[in-house]
């Protein structure tokens, strides 16, 4: 009589392992369901709100719920909608690099050279006090330092430098750069300061004990690991320019035509349809920046 051998049992589908792994499933869907709720509702809907809206018919003083492109076609064809693109896209750059012009060595002063983190928290609490004002004070403040009588002016005047007062200062793209970089500067150098402050100093003072000079210091360590706060303040920056419309409309007199200011007029105009191709358009945008940002360097590795 040949014995036979018994088949292998099963796995047990109800094993503590199997019923733990469920509930962890379970727990981890419960705590996402109210940020993907919320994401859905309040970002999602609308931003696909905003691209049904931009086919819409535009009238007079009311759209249609008629699908069509002519909004399209007459934005992208029109000489005023374009230059206000290629206006935002050159403030913007010469923003993001003042700032991090600005605002680099300033967190590379606070990160690296001082140490005790007492002052570097009232030095960083010192970069944020104009943020304790009002944003549009912040900008009209500006109106008296950059006028033909203003602050700069009458200095450089008592001290010969100049014979008339200048007039580019204010009303004009280059006040809103200056005000644009004063605003969003300290947005550059916290995000610099945090990942600059997190370098072990060992490593520091192993590269000086083999001979290595500080700028071989900064550019082989300081630079590369600080690379995902640069990042980072980029897109702060970066997102908050490309939407701006209340310091242009303040310092610019109106001159400057950025994307947000167009976006403004064209509701205060009950013009929807061309109001949404150009969020259509600024969105696109922004989206682009972000992701080439992040292609520069992988945060969730680095961070």
């Amino acid at each position: 009589m040949t014995s036979q051998k018994a088949a292998p049992a099963p796995p047990d589908r109800h094993s503590p392992a199997k019923r733990r792994k469920a509930q962890d499933g379970r727990r981890a869907l419960l705590l996402l369901s109210p940020g993907v709720l919320w994401m859905t509702l309040f970002m999602l809907l609308p931003l696909c709100m905003v691209v049904y809206v931009s086919f819409w018919t535009q009238t007079t003083f009311a759209v249609e719920p008629t699908l069509t492109t002519d909004s399209w076609r007459q934005f992208l064809g029109s000489p005023t909608y374009l230059t206000a693109i290629g206006t935002t896209l050159r403030i913007w750059a010469i923003v993001l690099i003042a700032t991090l012009i600005i605002g680099y060595p300033v967190a590379l002063f606070i990160g690296l050279f001082v140490r005790n983190q007492t002052v570097q928290t009232a030095l960083l609490v010192a970069c944020i006090i104009p943020f304790w004002t009002s944003f549009l004070i912040r900008v009209i403040a500006w109106r008296p330092m950059l006028g033909t009588e203003g602050a700069i002016n009458l200095i450089l005047q008592k001290l010969g430098l100049i014979d008339a007062p200048l007039t580019f200062l204010l009303f004009s793209e280059f006040s809103v750069l200056v005000g644009m970089t004063q605003i969003y500067c300290v947005f550059m150098v916290g995000p610099i300061t945090f990942m600059i402050a997190r370098i072990d100093g060992s490593i520091i003072e192993a590269a000086q004990d083999l001979g290595a000079s500080f700028g071989t210091i900064f550019r082989r360590i300081v630079l590369p690991l600080s690379l995902p706060g640069v990042v980072v303040g980029s897109i702060f920056v970066s997102v908050m320019v490309l939407g701006e419309f209340a310091t242009a409309a303040s310092l610019s007199g109106r001159k400057v035509n950025l994307l947000g200011n167009i976006i403004v007029s064209q509701v205060g105009s009950l013009k929807w349809a061309f109001a949404a191709v150009a969020g259509v358009v600024l969105t696109i945008i922004i989206a682009a920046v972000i992701t080439l940002a992040l292609r520069v360097v992988n945060l969730r590795k680095e961070m």
